[in-house]
């Protein structure tokens, strides 16, 4: 129980924003980070925590102290282009994006979590990344 409730603690922020990624929608992104770790609570299997990826513990306020009013409301308005670009991502390209990218999860990782070759992880990601620079130089 004790193990189950520090993983919970450690990981469901992470869990959270990741499907706050794929999803676009923070009501969706709490039922699958629920769901997520109900699985695993009921999962007869023990948790192999060689496969849990650490994250290091990061400051609260990244904001740039030097950026004013104007320079945020560009960046949040470049931040929802992108947001809404992923969304019309296929959902395994922009889960292999997202784990490659956000999570640093190694492209072998990428292939068996989503149940595809590691040539078509490649592709899959070079093109999301491709729409995206799209995105930038429109």
């Amino acid at each position: 129980m004790s193990e189950f409730s520090a993983l919970y603690q450690d990981y469901a922020p992470d869990v959270y924003r990741f499907a706050l990624y794929l999803s676009g929608r923070h009501a969706d992104a709490e039922d699958i980070t629920a769901e997520t770790f109900a699985r695993l609570w009921a999962s007869s299997e023990p948790i192999a925590m060689a496969t849990v990826k650490g994250y290091d513990a990061l400051d609260e306020d990244l904001r740039d102290p030097s950026a004013g009013p104007e320079r945020q409301a560009e960046h949040s308005e470049s931040l929802r282009q992108v947001l809404k670009e992923l969304q019309r991502l296929p959902e395994t390209s922009r889960s292999a994006l997202l784990m490659r990218a956000v999570d640093g999860i190694a492209y072998e990782e990428i292939a068996r979590a989503l149940g595809i070759s590691l040539a078509a992880v490649k592709v899959k990601i070079h093109r999301a990344r491709l729409a995206l620079v799209g995105l930038r130089d429109a």
